[in-house]
């Protein structure tokens, strides 16, 4: 039989901010990894080029995100010149996506704030 008392309200969801990856979120990164999900692999000199970056400023975000089991770097060569090929990893993927998820959870309140606050604030700047 049901119980006629009514169950408490569940707590109201975390903020999406919360839900943001430290290490998926810093800016370069967040590049890195966008740009890896685009395509099946890529060279470090094409990565270089395309973010802007200095060899080593993508080295130290390369082995933060290999450390962290997002990305795959595999050295080897093309011809007779050493090449360095970089891979998105399956957890690399699911952190882009739940980064992703987390921004447009963002995106969503601000825009709900300024709609209820155009609504309301007719006399606001």
């Amino acid at each position: 039989m049901a119980d006629s008392q009514s169950l408490p309200e569940p707590p109201p969801p975390a903020h999406p901010a919360l839900a943001l990856n430290d290490v998926v979120h810093q800016r370069v990164r967040l590049a890195i990894l966008t740009v890896l999900s685009e395509t099946r692999e890529c060279t470090f000199s094409t990565l270089r080029d395309e973010l802007k970056l200095t060899d080593g400023n993508l080295n130290r975000h390369l082995r933060i995100l290999e450390q962290a089991s997002l990305l795959q770097v595999v050295k080897g060569y093309e011809g007779r010149r050493p090449t360095t090929w970089l891979r998105l990893t399956r957890q690399g993927r699911a952190a882009l996506r739940a980064e992703i998820a987390a921004l447009e959870q963002l995106v969503s309140r601000v825009r709900d704030a300024s709609t209820a606050h155009l609504d309301s604030d007719t006399d606001a700047p």
